[in-house]
């Protein structure tokens, strides 16, 4: 079975200079080598995705842990699950496909590591610091600077985690075209995608709305656009030859109706942020729940 690209939400900043040379050499490299990138690709994204999640719930674990031992009033302590990133580990090396950029990814790959290492054995310390309560002894000193420790290491990991993203779009996009030249699934799965495109579009938006204020007439040009790739592709009929990919039927049905729900919620948010110029934050996290359930449903379906 060919592993396809899966997407994820980060911000991606496209570099054309020097694509049509990574393109070319892609090309060259031939369906072996796009492949290996394409599996770079999708352990990256996935790693990239849950350590995202574990470093944002230790940072919140840091800013809880501060104001305890400051002795400020705090019900709970955020949770933190521990996290084993298996898709990080399937990554032993950075396919030379790549090319000019297999060196720049390889040292960003390095730091990502050591940076989510730090961060991992400074949230230790951190938690024992106020399992034990030892921040009666200091006034919650070392807590503070435990807490900017984190946030140092957490900031490059999350630029070394963007930059890697950013090196390894070009060539993964140039190896889907060679994987996907004569795949059957073809115009479903670039059909699909343009849906994710316009999701990723939309997130981006809201993200920035979220915090700088709701702009009505640029959510709502954002929503037009998804609605009409969304509408596109509901009105495909899946007619692909081969029983191995019978089952893929169901799949892209259940991604369309998963972006149909992404479409609901965001009419919703709309009319709720009319009033007040502001995203609640009900709405945010209805809408981040939605865009997980599409992005999930596509990835199963090109997986």
């Amino acid at each position: 079975m060919i592993a396809l690209a899966l997407s994820v939400s980060v911000t991606v900043v496209s570099c054309k200079k020097g694509l049509d040379k990574i393109e070319n050499a892609v090309a060259q490299a031939g369906e072996d080598q796009s492949q290996a990138i394409i599996d770079f690709n999708n352990n990256f994204l996935e790693s990239y995705k849950s350590s995202s999640r574990h470093v944002e719930n230790i940072i919140q674990y840091a800013e809880a842990a501060v104001k305890k031992s400051k002795g400020e009033t705090v019900y709970s302590m955020p949770m933190v699950i521990n996290s084993m990133d298996y898709s990080l580990s399937k990554i032993k090396g950075v396919p030379s496909g790549f090319d000019s950029e297999q060196k720049i990814i390889e040292t960003e790959l390095v730091t990502y590591k050591r940076r989510r290492e730090s961060i991992e054995k400074k949230y230790e310390e951190l938690k024992s610091y106020i399992t034990s309560e030892d921040y009666k002894d200091d006034q919650g000193a070392k807590a503070l600077a435990l807490q900017k420790d984190i946030d140092a290491e957490a900031k490059a990991f999350f630029t070394a985690g963007e930059n890697i993203v950013t090196k390894i779009k070009p060539a993964t996009e140039a190896a889907e075209e060679v994987i996907l030249k004569d795949h059957p699934m073809r115009d479903y799965i670039i059909s699909s995608k343009s849906v994710m495109n316009d999701l990723d579009a939309v997130m981006d938006i809201l993200d920035k709305q979220y915090t700088q204020g709701f702009n009505e007439a640029e959510a709502q040009k954002k929503y037009n656009e998804l609605e009409k790739a969304v509408d596109v592709n509901a009105k495909k009929e899946f007619d692909v030859q081969g029983k191995q990919y019978a089952y893929k039927k169901t799949l892209f049905e259940n991604f369309n109706k998963r972006a149909t729900e992404f479409l609901d919620k965001y009419r919703k948010l709309i009319r709720d942020s009319k009033t007040s110029n502001k995203i609640p934050d009900g709405n945010i996290q209805e809408i981040s729940s939605a865009y997980d359930s599409v992005l999930n449903s596509y990835n199963s379906f090109v997986q």
